[in-house]
């Protein structure tokens, strides 16, 4: 057993509740109703990363069980809510990327990260949840078996990690990089050294399981340079076969190095760790830029500072406390993920695996980010939308760095690590995204090469590579829809697809947003031969059973259909949940099921559903719910609570969004974004703060002149602030758990006749002011 003195414990417990409870005294900021460790039961690797800027690089997190890593690629992995023992603290967390290893600890030095069962057969060290404390942009721990308290903190590109230590002549800290960790994937190569002046730096490469199946041959490698404010009194290196005391230098898998210091009571040793996609050379820079003469402390400030601004962009007034953290919360996973893959002087990680530039300005700044992203798959029914709304300057960085990689590999990808293609599930909406953003006003990119590249992810197939998606693209041109082939499993060809008739849909979505840009351009032809593909949903409407129903390349419906059966022509759902993906045409589509029809099975579902939590009730599992009929865990269905504002029933819209708010969210380790299930890098977190202000749009803003629909809010009231300071306020009088039946709607004293908004009159900045009441309102029913 690992044993220090009770009472260097005793001393750094009292120390670290008292800065906690300091913190809970001072006036409350709006980061501190963020809570990272609601949801973190079987949560993704990107998931708990709480030492971190907004849409940063260096993203740092303790992690319980990421050495494990995941052998599909996508499984929960790195924090559990669960779990009781820290494994160490990671600086890098994006979809598919991962590594660069920090641990602390004091006593016998250990290389290897031990088990969950066994602590002591490692450098892990058991921790308690009073000990513990996360908000955007701060993490500590107290490590008990160490007695060691931990910290984290970063800059953009820089990560910090503090350690106070008791006293203790084998104070360690090492630096595990040569090993698998989260979403990594199996390492290829690493190398670590101690150089003349006390840096530590080094590399790791890895091949994710996306990159494997996606971009054969390729890798993703990352790099960093750290330094240290002490000097150690003694050093080494190790692997998994040997540990060498005094070298300087190794190389290959398992590759590691250790410090040994000599510590006093209580003292703090610090360090900053210059990360980069790029080169050691520009995580050496980006550290000098970013962090030279930053301290702990400081850095912590300015992180503090930026995610109030950030979170501060929409504002909300009301009188129910979880709710804000809630909101809080889901915004800040929002604004997390997606982060930063490029340096401070513009070096970016190419397709190729070279390293791009890019373009300076006068000011010798680069003109726009590049930004790793995990698929934009169901993002344009959350996080776009957000985007547009609050953060239009990242959007636009995302639509640039998204052009970057076609402009070197000839094609979108939907989901990108290091410019690699990782498609989370092998179709792509990236054209359908840099449509959504021309449309919302976002043009401050290279628009006729967005075009260009949009319009290509849509018709073309000669000579289309696996990590552009939509396989099947040929025939869903030359037919209206793809064709549904058997014994396809989870694969897509040139003929068709086990997943024909969710493609089918999809695929007939971001055909009309690609038909809307070239029409806001002038491009009749290209609109005329999208909006025609558009219809493609059509094709597969089976009268007989009313319901979306895979075909065959002959024009014949499968057999032995049944509508709540997942995987069998449609991506992770069923035809329950996706005959109601329509979201371009949905007036078409009331009127194809038929208005009473509709609406009967639409409000059966959510009745059905809210027993099972709109999900997979309380199972633990990334894809429960996948036969029920409305899955809030995953993507497919994000829309169809907001879909009564098209039938005629706008206070059922009010009703249901209003339970999944409140149910389906929760603020707890187990229950926050269902039980388990996947929040996807901002996506559930993002649907919930555009659902609780009340604006959404069930077409994710791919029209010309896009609005949004306008839902009761969960909030008394809401600022939204531009960057140019203009805002636009919502205020809701009368709200409560119960009165959430909107009354009247005025925009700028006007009454509306729609529950409609244009996002420009927003932009505009004004005021929405709005009753709600107990009973539902039939002023906007038909």
């Amino acid at each position: 057993m690992k044993n220090i003195l009770l009472k260097y414990c005793l001393i750094t417990v009292v120390s670290l509740t008292s800065n906690f409870a300091v913190g809970q005294q001072s006036v409350k900021k709006l980061s501190d109703y963020v809570n990272p460790n609601i949801g973190t039961a079987h949560s993704r690797w990107f998931f708990y990363t709480p030492g971190a800027m907004p849409f940063g690089l260096a993203k740092l997190g303790p992690s319980t069980n990421g050495h494990l890593g995941n052998k599909d690629g996508w499984e929960a992995t790195g924090y559990d809510d669960r779990d009781t023992s820290i494994e160490g603290f990671a600086c890098l967390h994006e979809f598919q990327v991962g590594g660069i290893v920090l641990a602390p600890s004091v006593g016998k030095l250990q290389t290897i990260p031990g088990s969950l069962d066994n602590p002591d057969e490692g450098y892990r060290s058991r921790f308690d949840r009073k000990d513990e404390y996360a908000t955007s942009g701060y993490y500590a721990v107290l490590l008990k078996d160490y007695k060691v308290k931990a910290e984290l903190t970063a800059t953009k590109r820089v990560g910090f990690q503090r350690y106070t230590f008791p006293k203790s002549s084998q104070s360690n800290i090492i630096f595990d990089i040569g090993n698998r960790q989260g979403e990594s994937g199996a390492v290829k190569d690493s190398k670590v050294t101690i150089t003349k002046d006390g840096r530590i730096e080094g590399y790791v490469v890895t091949i994710p399981e996306y990159v494997k199946k996606y971009q054969t041959g390729a890798d993703v490698a990352m790099y960093f340079s750290a330094v240290l404010d002490k000097k150690p009194t003694s050093y080494g290196v190790f692997n998994k076969k040997e540990t060498k005391a005094g070298d300087k230098e190794i190389a290959g898998e398992g590759a590691g190095v250790y410090l040994t210091f000599d510590t006093k009571e209580n003292e703090t040793i610090t360090v900053k760790i210059g990360l980069s996609y790029t080169s050691i050379a520009n995580a050496r820079l980006n550290l000098e830029t970013e962090a030279k003469n930053l301290n702990f402390d400081a850095a912590k400030k300015q992180n503090q500072t930026v995610w109030n601004d950030y979170l501060g962009r929409i504002t909300v007034e009301g009188k129910n406390e979880n709710d804000k953290i809630k909101f809080y919360t889901g915004l800040y996973h929002a604004l997390l993920g997606r982060g930063l893959g490029s340096d401070v002087n513009g070096a970016y990680p190419m397709n190729n695996g070279q390293v791009g530039q890019i373009p300076i300005d006068g000011k010798g700044k680069p003109q726009y980010n590049y930004y790793n992203t995990d698929a934009i798959w169901g993002g344009f029914w959350n996080l776009t939308q957000l985007w547009a709304l609050a953060y239009p300057e990242y959007y636009a960085d995302w639509v640039q760095g998204q052009l970057l990689v076609y402009k070197d590999a000839g094609w979108l990808g939907d989901g990108i690590a290091n410019s690699k293609y990782v498609s989370g599930v092998g179709t792509n909406f990236t054209g359908l995204a840099i449509a959504s953003a021309y449309n919302s006003g976002i043009r401050n990119f290279d628009v006729e090469k967005g075009y260009e590249a949009a319009l290509k992810n849509e018709l073309e197939w000669k000579d289309r590579i696996e990590g552009a998606g939509k396989m099947d693209v040929k025939q869903f041109v030359e037919l209206g829809y793809s064709p549904f082939l058997d014994n396809m499993d989870f694969k897509t060809n040139t003929e068709g697809s086990g997943f024909s008739a969710s493609h089918t849909l999809e695929y007939s979505y971001s055909a009309y947003a690609v038909a809307q840009f070239a029409k806001a351009l002038g491009k009749t032809k290209d609109y005329e031969k999208l909006i025609k593909l558009a219809d493609g949903w059509k094709l597969l409407y089976d009268k007989e059973t009313a319901f979306i129903r895979p075909k065959y390349a002959n024009g014949k419906f499968i057999q032995n259909f049944n509508p709540s059966e997942p995987w069998r022509g449609y991506q992770e759902g069923n035809a329950w949940q996706y005959t109601f993906y329509v979201p371009h045409n949905v007036k078409e589509l009331v009127a194809t099921l038929g208005k009473e029809t509709f609406n009967e099975r639409l409000n059966e579902i959510f009745t059905k559903s809210q027993k099972n939590v709109f999900g997979g009730g309380t199972k633990i599992d990334a894809f429960a719910g996948l036969s029920g009929f409305y899955n809030h865990g995953n993507q497919p269905n994000l829309h169809i609570s907001w879909l009564f504002n098209f039938s005629g029933k706008p206070y059922l819209t009010q009703k249901w969004v209003h339970a999944i708010c409140d149910e389906f969210y929760g603020t707890e380790g187990i229950h926050g974004y269902g039980y388990g299930q996947d929040e996807d890098q901002g996506q559930l977190g993002a649907w919930y703060v555009m659902s609780s202000i009340g604006l959404f749009d069930v077409k994710g803003l791919t029209d010309i002149n896009s609005s949004f629909q306008i839902g009761s809010p969960l909030f008394d009231k809401i600022t939204i602030k531009q960057a140019d300071k203009t805002t636009f306020v919502i205020d809701v009088k009368n709200n409560s758990k119960t009165n959430i039946y909107l009354q009247e709607v005025k925009l700028n004293d006007n009454n509306l006749n729609q529950l409609s908004i244009e996002l420009a009159a927003i932009k505009k900045g004004g005021n929405l002011k709005m009753k709600v009441d107990a009973e539902p309102s039939q002023v906007w029913s038909n």
